[in-house]
């Protein structure tokens, strides 16, 4: 047994400081009666109410003692399963470019896609998935973590002003987006090693063709999946300053399915938020790999025997104060 706050049990010194004060000072602060002499009382029988006198003060302190237990949380670790579980290692890469602020897909394309990745993400518990982000140039938002959470938050932060607040080059590097991708995936050891390539656009920047970029993750047996996002029709609204416009709808379907066909993967095209989720639940069904591995429980909470023990001593004491201990003012 192991505690998982055990910073808690320092809380036994205050309390041996409070038996110490009860066996000196504690005395004193009783109702007692001076006399001469307690001679004529040595051969007394002692009535069974003397005997327990002090039972409530160790029920008081066998109560305390329990809490602080219960709160230092007693641990077990004693068990191995054996489980099949389905994990992978999944990169998303998405455009951030400033046309990501199209409104065809609601409320934008960039927040739609950043709600229909996180409804995959939640739906992937035992993936690896990192996030990488592109305009004219690419980086990693995200690595590949287990912590969901953390990935979620980073997420939930892209924004597509850093192109226009000039912290990135603004423009469209689909190859750059790759190439960042595939340099997070190409030391993994996973069974399965994924791209999912979100864009709007058309390659308009970066030092690597998004060709290139494919052969390259297909040499180390990355698929990309490719989603073009953006309405079937010629324009989209855009928002401008506190006007609303119509910006040409430019979406490069012949590059993202030849890098879909390099990398054994798939294209998707994306007219609304309803369809981004639908092709998202098409590679969650696609991308699946059986692991089988050996996990060992090593959290089993032992607390129940202590808090129970608490209660009962805890009861019993205001039981015995209340009726053969009880005191008459």
């Amino acid at each position: 047994m192991f505690f998982a706050n055990i910073s808690y049990l320092l809380l036994f010194i205050p309390l041996v400081g409070y038996v110490v004060w009860y066996l000196t000072k504690g005395k004193g602060m009783r109702p007692s009666m001076k006399i001469s002499t307690t001679v004529p009382f040595g051969n007394g029988i002692k009535s069974f109410r003397n005997r327990i006198l002090h039972l409530p003060f160790i029920l008081r302190i066998l109560t305390l003692s329990m809490v602080i237990i219960v709160l230092a949380r007693p641990q077990s670790s004693d068990s191995w399963q054996e489980n099949d579980i389905e994990g992978i290692d999944i990169m998303l890469a998405t455009d951030v470019s400033t046309s990501m602020l199209a409104m065809d897909l609601k409320p934008n394309r960039i927040e739609a896609a950043k709600e229909v990745a996180a409804q995959f993400i939640n739906s992937r518990k035992n993936d690896n998935i990192g996030l990488t982000i592109f305009a004219g140039e690419s980086f990693t938002q995200c690595p590949l973590t287990i912590d969901h959470a953390v990935m979620l938050n980073m997420l939930n932060a892209v924004k597509c002003d850093i192109a226009l607040n000039g912290v990135i080059e603004d423009g469209t590097a689909i190859g750059m987006g790759i190439a960042n991708g595939v340099s997070r995936l190409k030391d993994s050891k996973a069974k399965s090693k994924v791209i999912i390539l979100l864009t709007d656009g058309s390659n308009n920047s970066g030092e690597i063709s998004p060709e290139a970029a494919a052969e390259i993750a297909k040499e180390f047996d990355v698929r990309i999946y490719t989603i073009g996002v953006g309405t079937n029709s010629e324009t989209a609204p855009f928002p401008y300053g506190d006007q609303v416009i119509n910006v040409p709808v430019e979406i490069d379907e012949a590059t993202l399915k030849k890098i879909a066909e390099i990398t054994n993967g798939k294209y998707y095209r994306a007219t609304s938020k309803e369809s981004l989720g639908e092709i998202y639940s098409e590679i969650d069904k696609l991308e699946r790999t059986k692991l089988h591995a050996r996990q060992f429980s090593a959290y089993n909470e032992e607390y129940q025997i202590f808090a129970l023990i608490a209660l009962l001593s805890l009861l019993l004491e205001i039981v015995l104060r209340n009726t053969v201990l009880r005191k008459i003012p």
